[in-house]
């Protein structure tokens, strides 16, 4: 079990091709997951749905136990949401009783690989539209994020018992029409609980959005920390850090 364990970690936390490559894929697992749950909303429930539904959940409980087995203090995992996240993922997968919807909660796995530093290296690194628009794609992906999980929670609550709301596709047109606040008026959410639904998504998805807005008309800074003060952004051609005068070595990749 410890070879076990040290391979694990070095896949999950490692600095190899092999460890860089590995969270790749499970970034583009999340994600093909996430685009089969969308798809499979529109189509009746037959055995090949269901099986590819048991193989997803097979992997995603896999994928959760080894990130558990290489954690200093497992038990302290279960205090994080995202860990909740994907054990409702898992029951939503191998157990549809317990709600489609919940599949959506992979996605918040999907943002904590994202955030995960070493992945961050690596993107920095292999892509260079990554680095310079680092956070304008948090800001992007915070916002993504929250739309899909306000749709599992309108989808899980309402597909039921609300005839406005038959899929995934009126559930997302729903909260995006709710958080941008156009409000059609042609979908509503029934009953208190679902104006509570609503008014979460007003207004936090107003917040996320005056979030994107800010970095996306902030002017474009280098991300480097300063050696001696620890600032993060420089101007582009800044020689000195404008905190404390440290002289700055900025990297430059050049014109064309």
């Amino acid at each position: 079990m410890g070879r076990l364990r040290l391979a694990l970690r070095e896949l999950y936390e490692g600095d190899s091709d092999r460890a860089h490559r590995f969270r790749y894929g499970l970034l583009a697992f999340d994600l093909a997951t996430l685009l089969f749950i969308v798809l499979s909303s529109f189509l009746p429930r037959q055995p090949v749905i269901e099986g590819i539904d048991v193989l997803v959940g097979i992997a995603v409980a896999a994928d959760f136990l080894a990130r558990l087995a290489i954690c200093p203090r497992p038990a302290r995992e279960f205090l994080r949401p995202t860990t909740w996240a994907d054990l409702a993922a898992i029951a939503s997968f191998l157990a549809p009783i317990a709600g489609e919807g919940a599949g959506f909660l992979r996605i918040l796995r999907t943002l904590r690989l994202l955030r995960t530093y070493q992945l961050q290296d690596r993107l920095r690194a292999d892509l260079p539209f990554f680095r310079r628009n680092e956070d304008v794609i948090i800001a992007v992906t915070n916002l993504v994020v929250f739309i899909f999980i306000m749709t599992s929670l309108v989808y899980t609550t309402q597909y039921s018992s609300n005839p406005n709301i038959r899929n995934y596709v009126d559930a997302l047109y729903f909260t995006v029409t709710s958080l941008t606040t156009t409000g059609y008026g042609d979908v509503t959410l029934q009953g208190t609980g679902g104006r509570l639904i609503s008014v979460v998504v007003m207004i936090c998805g107003v917040t996320l959005f005056l979030r994107l807005a800010q970095v996306l008309f902030r002017p474009y800074k280098v991300r480097f920390q300063c050696p001696t003060c620890g600032l993060q952004r420089h101007e582009p051609d800044a020689v000195h850090c404008k905190a404390c005068g440290t002289l700055l070595n900025l990297p430059d990749e050049g014109s064309d």
